[in-house]
């Protein structure tokens, strides 16, 4: 079962790339979509993985654009933040690495989770082990463990485990 929900899901990335790069809804278009994204499917995606903890239910895919949302709120307020540290220097910067901890059990959700800090400005996730990540921080607030997980983590965690468990 988890094969063949990572290969529509493959299947159907490919055809909406393909629709988008081709701007085009003729029958010609979508049928050779079809077809392409198929046999790349087929021949790429025989012994993934990828999507295996991915959870396809209407409230994780409702916390999927939630969380897109919350991401690119978090990345214009982390880049304003950045550029007024750049732009005026008396702002105080503190860097340093904290480690935080997150509940999601999903190697997918982690490896989101990693990546979404990574993106944000001021944030850069320097290695994950388990449930801990290393993060290194514009600005370090607090040394505690809890506290710099609920800075960090804790915005972006409660709808990963939604989407990836």
């Amino acid at each position: 079962m988890n094969k063949f929900k990572n290969f529509i899901i493959i299947f159907f990335i490919l055809f909406v790339v393909w629709m988008l790069l081709n701007n085009s809804y003729t029958s010609v278009i979508i049928i050779s979509g079809l077809i392409v994204s198929f046999v790349v499917a087929a021949v790429f995606c025989s012994n993934c993985n990828v999507f295996t903890e991915l959870k396809l239910t209407p409230k994780s895919i409702l916390y999927s654009f939630v969380y897109i949302v919350v991401f690119l709120k978090e990345l214009v307020k982390s880049n304003l933040d950045v550029a007024f540290r750049v732009i005026s220097p008396s702002l105080p910067i503190n860097p340093g690495i904290v480690e935080v901890k997150t509940k999601l059990k999903s190697k997918m959700g982690r490896l989101i989770l990693a990546d979404t800090i990574t993106l944000t400005p001021g944030t850069f996730t320097v290695d994950i082990h388990e449930e801990t990540l290393y993060i290194h921080w514009i600005d370090v607030k607090s040394d505690d463990i809890n506290k710099a997980t609920k800075e960090i983590v804790s915005k972006f965690e409660k709808y990963l485990e939604v989407i990836y468990g």
